[in-house]
């Protein structure tokens, strides 16, 4: 696993031992910044479940101002920490340790809000609608902003009340679906179609 592109391009990432982290390919990675791409700079980025950092990395190395990593796996989060360093992007970046809900209501008594929050969850624990919903409650998104959510293939995620699918990207065993405030796709045409 590497960087694509970008200040940090070419640098080898690191990748947690063992099966509690599943690394999103070069070849997601790849299919969801051409996606991105004129969204990423300057933006704020929130990196959900984030593993060894790779997609939050790569924001950082395409121009993104700041990104947040959350995980709470002691080997994901030492990985974490190194491919930061590796990469020298660890000025632009904050981890946040532990479990992701608990982390987003931090965020959100913080105030913090993002244009870009990428949700790569354990496909089978159930996830994706609380954190779904949680992300909307907390007002964690800035107006215009969107979400972007990782599946295996062949899954749907139930409908979370003001959020709604915009895009769907299927990448044969990944799904990439593209969620935004109902009010905000009302309001514009400048998302990611």
């Amino acid at each position: 696993m590497r960087v694509i592109t970008g200040l940090a391009r070419g640098h080898k990432l690191m990748t947690p031992e063992g099966v509690n982290t599943r690394p999103t390919t070069d070849r997601i990675k790849e299919t969801l910044f051409n996606i991105l791409a004129p969204y990423v700079m300057d933006s704020d980025f929130l990196d959900l479940f984030s593993g060894s950092g790779a997609i939050g990395i790569e924001a950082l190395s395409r121009g993104a101002r700041k990104a947040v990593f959350v995980e709470k796996d002691p080997k994901a989060l030492a990985a974490l920490k190194w491919n930061l360093s590796h990469t020298k992007l660890e000025q632009k970046a904050e981890v946040r340790p532990g479990n992701v809900q608990r982390v987003l209501e931090e965020l959100g008594r913080e105030g913090a809000q993002f244009d870009l929050i990428y949700l790569d969850p354990p496909y089978h624990e159930g996830y994706y609608e609380p954190v779904l919903r949680q992300i909307k409650e907390e007002k964690l998104l800035k107006k215009g902003g969107f979400i972007v959510a990782e599946q295996k293939g062949h899954t749907s995620i139930a409908p979370v009340e003001g959020l709604r699918i915009f895009r769907v990207k299927d990448c044969k065993n990944t799904i990439l679906s593209f969620l935004a405030l109902e009010e905000w796709i009302d309001d514009t045409s400048d998302l990611p179609w």
